[in-house]
């Protein structure tokens, strides 16, 4: 199995649980948006609310704390052209605190939420958003693909 992602945890215990679903998650998401057999990869970041809260305010101007913050490397137009080269398709930052209080709050397991949480990045990095509805609509059906695929329902 090829490079999908590279971890690494900021103020936060590593955690094999963690690793597995991120791989699992981004084999299904490579796979479904062709870049499986690209040289392409995400950087996650796991972290604490401290971290995330710093990294919001210092990139998004926002001093609070956020669930998952997405930066991506390019443009949609430009994935394509990016996919023959080794290159990080953006990093993900993931705050796990949160995401275990939104699992509670929303009545499903951490696994589903983090796996979502995975999922609403990587899509993301891809270039798509929900700000317009239009936008919601196709995100949220691709997100609800991916998670089915993955036996997670949304």
């Amino acid at each position: 199995m090829r490079k999908l992602a590279e971890i690494s945890y900021l103020d936060y215990e590593k955690d094999d649980k963690y690793e597995k679903i991120v791989n699992d998650v981004y084999e299904i998401c490579f796979k479904e948006e062709n870049l499986y057999d690209s040289k392409i990869y995400i950087s996650v970041i796991l972290t604490n609310e401290e971290n995330i809260q710093k990294i919001n305010k210092e990139y998004r101007n926002i001093d609070k704390v956020t669930d998952v913050l997405s930066f991506p490397m390019f443009e949609k137009d430009e994935i394509e052209e990016a996919k023959a080269r080794e290159e990080v398709l953006g990093d993900i930052v993931i705050c796990i605190p949160v995401v275990k209080r939104q699992a509670i709050e929303y009545e499903h397991s951490e696994d589903r939420e983090f796996a979502y949480m995975l999922v609403h990045g990587f899509y993301h990095l891809m270039g798509y958003d929900h700000i317009e509805e239009e936008d919601k609509v196709k995100m949220r059906a691709k997100e609800e693909n991916i998670l089915s695929k993955l036996g997670l329902k949304m």
